[in-house]
């Protein structure tokens, strides 16, 4: 919640836009500050201030829920809940499919489908809601240029081929579906930090990173001192904004991820690219599906994508959740 915009807060447009002059955009920014730098950067009295930030505590303080009413607002919502796979297999273990408000990170080994898995999401959410979707507009940061345009107009095609039966809906379907490709570090954090205007203008009900880990791998050689610490850092700065979107909007957010060999069970896994990792939600979840903020499926298979191996590939997950 410290990092939701200002403007979303109450304060005045003319305040914002003088706090914006020095550089403090964010909760956090202003948190950051003492009562008389603040007094200084708005040129108000020192009760003003404290007001000021009773008003922006009030605003980002996270909101108290019962279990009941989180109940409640799923079963008479299912949307709120999940976002359908349309893989039956896949929806089942994942009890109905990506978790909404909450980060969904697939990992597994080159090729195996990661990609193809975030094309068909992407597509799901700009369904309307009476057939799975989301009725809303996507997000997609590819860092990787590995998107197609092709390969998701015939997926849709192919799986909806009622709904889908004129270029009018499938030009609809294409123009919801908002491309990034961004190939550094910085820039992926940046755009990651505009988020929140966008998914509020353009009603965004998916976003999709793919992947989380290539840039990092490109810029950051861990052999180097102090590039390990940086790198942890920059993945738990994008993890942290990409989890506060996903639950202050209650919008799912997939991230995808590489996964490389392990030589023995003592071995460091420095190679193993994850903001799961870096924010120690799950000490020890390789190979496992964890069930809380983060949700990591992981896609062994080479052949997912085929209807004969959807069965070993639930099958492998039931065993992993099981152990």
């Amino acid at each position: 919640m410290a990092n939701k915009k200002l403007k979303r807060t109450g304060l005045s447009q003319e305040l914002c836009d003088r706090l914006g002059r020095h550089h403090i955009h964010t909760c956090q920014d202003l948190f950051c500050l003492s009562l008389l730098e603040l007094m200084k950067v708005t040129g108000q009295s020192y009760q003003n201030v404290q007001r000021l930030l009773q008003t922006v505590s009030k605003s980002c303080a996270p909101r108290m829920q019962t279990a009941y009413d989180m109940r409640k607002r799923q079963v008479n919502d299912p949307i709120l809940a999940f976002l359908p796979t349309n893989l039956d297999s896949l929806d089942k273990v994942l009890y109905g499919g990506v978790a909404c408000g909450a980060l969904t990170e697939v990992t597994g080994p080159s090729g195996c489908g990661k990609t193809q898995f975030c094309i068909l999401m992407s597509l799901l959410a700009t369904l309307p809601s009476c057939i799975g979707g989301l009725n809303g507009n996507v997000v997609f940061i590819d860092t990787e240029s590995t998107f197609s345009a092709e390969r998701l107009v015939e997926m849709a095609t192919h799986r909806f081929p009622e709904y889908f039966d004129t270029e009018e809906k499938i030009l609809s379907m294409t123009s919801r579906i908002h491309l990034y490709r961004e190939l550094t570090c910085e820039d992926v954090l940046k755009r990651i930090e505009s988020l929140e205007e966008e998914i509020i203008s353009k009603k965004v009900k998916l976003v999709i990173v793919d992947s989380v880990a290539s840039v990092v791998r490109k810029e950051f050689d861990t052999q180097l001192q102090g590039n390990l610490t940086k790198r942890s850092n920059l993945l738990a700065r994008e993890a942290s904004l990409l989890k506060y979107l996903a639950e202050e909007f209650s919008i799912p957010v997939i991230l995808t991820n590489q996964i490389t060999t392990r030589l023995s069970r003592n071995a460091p896994r420095i190679d193993l690219v994850s903001p799961a990792d870096d924010l120690s939600l799950s000490e020890d979840y390789c190979g496992k599906i964890t069930f809380g903020s983060i949700f990591c499926v992981f896609l062994h298979h080479p052949k997912f994508w085929s209807c004969s191996s959807r069965r070993e590939l639930t099958g492998h997950l039931k065993r992993e959740q099981q152990t």
